[in-house]
């Protein structure tokens, strides 16, 4: 029995998020699809992170265990080739047989593009969220940092989650504005659901002034989800590189 590591990127605007749905299309049924037509069989994918509907990754990782014997280079070309556009395997390496994807990853980054003008670019559309409002560079980067630490991040997490344990560890989290296209990064050891995107959110309520500059910690201490800013749309929400 083999065991292979796949890097992934997709453009999540096709999708329904990354986990197999009944009567939805996901990133994990197509790549099962495009193994099965290859190999013959239908092979469990593990995924490194479960994403949301519309949710983009210039990096997603995933392992695949088989008893199929696999030439790396003609199996990466004959995937691509079977995959939708919007899905392309970078790279596929051999991996002991005890790795999982999900479990030894250590550390994931995740981005998120708003694009800043009086106009919505359309090659963005989908891609980033449409933000037309001014934004603080200083500001929400100033803010950005109060994340940083070891936290329980229950009031940045959406309702209806069944995580029990939601400390977590953030070890960057930074704001930069270049032309037309603005991006917040976050680099964690886990995730809670909408987390990033709740993050989002209240930096830019804390930008448009309904929420207060310095507010994070208190938030955050809170424990409280109605104490934090909007979820913001997952259309511009990346993972961004995944860690092992």
């Amino acid at each position: 029995m083999k065991n292979y590591l796949l890097t992934l990127m997709f453009d999540g605007r096709s999708f329904h998020g990354w986990q197999v749905q009944k009567n939805a299309v996901t990133v994990q049924q197509c790549v099962q699809d495009g193994v099965q037509r290859i190999l013959g069989v239908r092979e469990n994918i593990i995924g490194c992170s479960r994403t949301d509907s519309g949710v983009h990754a210039n990096m997603f990782c995933c392992n695949i265990r088989t008893e199929k014997n696999i030439n790396l280079t003609s199996f990466r070309r004959s995937l691509n080739a079977v995959l939708p556009d919007s899905i392309a395997v970078t790279d596929i390496t051999e991996v002991p047989y005890e790795f999982h994807a999900r479990y030894n990853c250590k550390r994931k980054e995740y981005e998120y593009l708003l694009f800043n003008a009086d106009y919505m670019n359309p090659f963005y559309v989908g891609r980033a969220l449409y933000y037309p409002y001014s934004l603080d560079e200083k500001l929400i980067n100033d803010n950005s940092k109060d994340f940083i630490g070891t936290h329980d991040f229950s009031a940045f997490c959406a309702s209806g989650s069944s995580v029990e344990d939601k400390v977590r560890s953030v070890f960057s989290a930074s704001f930069e504005k270049n032309g037309e296209l603005a991006s917040f990064k976050i680099c964690a050891d886990g995730f809670l659901y909408n987390m990033v995107r709740i993050i989002v959110g209240t930096l830019l309520d804390i930008n448009s002034g309904k929420l207060p500059s310095g507010s994070v910690p208190e938030i955050i201490n809170s424990l409280d989800r109605s104490r934090a800013g909007f979820t913001a749309d997952g259309c511009g929400l990346y993972l961004n590189k995944v860690i092992y």
